[in-house]
C-alpha cells in the first residue's frame, strides 16, 4: 500500500514542482515562489522516504504504519498548507504549517522504533 501512496505523492509533488516553476512564474512574488520551491522539495524528498518504507516493508515484513503515516499526514499538511496558502488568501492555514513540520519530525524519529525491532 505505501508503494502506491508513495506513487501518487510523488506525481503530484512533481506536478506541483512543474507548476510553480512554470505557471505560477510570472503570477507570484519572489517570496511566494521560495515557499511553493519549498513545500515541492519537501513533498518529492518525503515522497521518496514513503516509498524506501513501502519498499523496506515489502521486503522485511516489518510494519512501517506509524512512520509511514507521519510521514504522509505531515506532507499533506505542511506542504499542502503552503500550496493552499500561496494560491488563496486562506491565512488561517498558516499554524497548520508547523504541524505539519512536526509530524514530518515525528517521522523520522518514529524510524528510531523500525531501527530497534
Amino acid at each position: 500500500m505505501w508503494v502506491k501512496v508513495a506513487a501518487i505523492s510523488g506525481t503530484i509533488a512533481v506536478v506541483a514542482g512543474a507548476f510553480g516553476a512554470h505557471a505560477l512564474k510570472a503570477r507570484l512574488d519572489p517570496g511566494q515562489l521560495e515557499s511553493w520551491a519549498t513545500a515541492a522539495q519537501y513533498h518529492l524528498l518525503h515522497s521518496v522516504v514513503l516509498l524506501a518504507l513501502g519498499l523496506f516493508a515489502a521486503y522485511s515484513g516489518r510494519p512501517v504504519k506509524l512512520p509511514a503515516s507521519l510521514f504522509s499526514a505531515g506532507i499533506v499538511l505542511f506542504s499542502g498548507s503552503i500550496y493552499l496558502l500561496v494560491l488563496t488568501k486562506m491565512r488561517w492555514l498558516g499554524p497548520v504549517t508547523p504541524i505539519g513540520g512536526l509530524l514530518v519530525i515525528l517521522g523520522w524519529l518514529s524510524l528510531l522504533r523500525i531501527g530497534n525491532d
